[in-house]
């Protein structure tokens, strides 16, 4: 199943969930992630954590769906609120389309110590969901049951 996570900027959460994704999909799950706007880096704290979390972080980039015209996601996941609400690129058409709203690790103000805990939040919740994802054997479901799906664990 191909995914793909967008976030306006593609700097930290679609970044992440990319990662996560393709960590623990292995042949199951494809997943890419892009923005309306890409930043055209990565976060370098988003490397970091997912490094710390034994994930590989080689490929990753900041890049605009735009991109990803030719690759037809199966989903279209979107992981901020503002690019929830975005117009999507026609292409996006074919694609189920479901918001996972997740909070910015990289706009929290806090200590050292807080800002770790946050970017260590996301990665774990992500993780949950698509280990969630997997165990469900998406690819065996119809499209109804797999959106079905995907909205429930956007919801925790």
């Amino acid at each position: 199943m191909k995914l793909l996570f967008v976030c306006t900027h593609n700097r930290c959460r679609s970044i992440i969930a990319e990662a996560v994704c393709n960590h623990l999909g292995g042949e199951a799950i494809e997943a890419r992630s892009a923005g309306s706007q890409p930043s055209g880096e990565v976060h370098p704290l988003s490397l970091r954590y997912l490094q710390e979390a034994g994930i590989n972080t080689g490929g990753l980039r900041s890049q605009s769906w735009d991109e990803h015209e030719d690759w037809q996601p199966d989903v279209v996941i979107t992981v901020c609120d503002q690019a929830a609400g975005e117009q999507c690129p026609l292409w996006f058409g074919r694609s189920l389309r479901v918001h996972w709203g997740l909070e910015d690790p990289s706009r929290l103000e806090g200590s050292e110590e807080e800002v770790a805990t946050a970017f260590r939040h996301t990665i774990d919740l992500l993780r949950r969901r698509c280990e969630q994802l997997l165990a469900a054997e998406p690819t065996a479901l119809d499209g109804q049951q797999r959106l079905a799906l995907l909205k429930r664990l956007g919801e925790y």
